[in-house]
């Protein structure tokens, strides 16, 4: 687990962080390592309820401090990709507007690797409980506020890919990057321009075992005066 950052930094300071992790960067937001970006938040999901195997569904959208997690934003298409979830589109807005997938289609908290690390997985088209489904299915987060950089874990890879659609407040794209090859690994995100826009973004996955997020962390530090 990625211990929560403590340390307070002024607002130009990391202003200087961001803009420098994002330098070589030529598209609105950039993959930068996690570790150069100052983030004073942590969403763990280990204090939520879960269980092995498919764990515990979730047909509602998921609300925790700071972020809110669900399958997709008013507006965007959802179509499958053999098994996978394939969301597209700008979403509606303003208000950008987080919706949770069907039935059994939606999210579930799973321990991972013992008990005391839960990690939040889609469900995709074949539904829960079926294996075929877990970790294929899109995850969606919206911020309370919006972001200048991000950073999470991605947990279960197989050498698959991961693509990463970002959101402004108003619904409209910042881009999709695409992650991978995939094991389990750590991303940072950063605006190339420093700008703090960041409204949400949608994970989806084309890994044959489907993937988990983890730790997602993100707010920058407070302005000091």
């Amino acid at each position: 687990m990625i211990p929560k950052r403590t340390s307070l930094w002024c607002s130009a300071c990391a202003a200087l962080v961001l803009a420098d992790a994002a330098a070589a960067c030529d598209t609105p937001v950039c993959v930068v390592d996690p570790d150069t970006l100052a983030l004073t938040q942590i969403i763990t999901f280990d204090d939520q309820p879960a269980s092995f195997g498919p764990g515990i569904h979730l047909d509602t959208v998921l609300d925790l401090n700071g972020a809110r997690f669900g399958e997709r934003f008013s507006g965007q298409s959802l179509s499958t990709t053999g098994t996978h979830d394939n969301v597209t589109g700008a979403a509606l807005g303003p208000p950008l507007v987080l919706i949770a997938g069907d039935a059994g289609q939606n999210l579930a908290l799973v321990h991972m690797g013992g008990a005391a690390r839960t990690v939040l997985v889609g469900y995709g088209a074949a539904g829960f409980p079926k294996r075929d489904a877990q970790g294929e299915g899109a995850i969606a987060v919206q911020f309370d506020r919006d972001q200048p950089a991000l950073a999470f874990d991605l947990r279960g890879g197989e050498g698959g890919i991961a693509q990463v659609q970002f959101l402004r407040r108003d619904g409209s794209s910042l881009g999709t990057l695409q992650l991978g090859p995939l094991g389990e690994d750590r991303f940072g995100f950063s605006r190339s321009d420093g700008a703090s826009d960041i409204a949400g973004f949608v994970l989806t996955n084309f890994d044959d075992q489907g993937l988990a997020l983890d730790n997602l962390r993100f707010g920058p530090p407070p302005d000091l005066g």
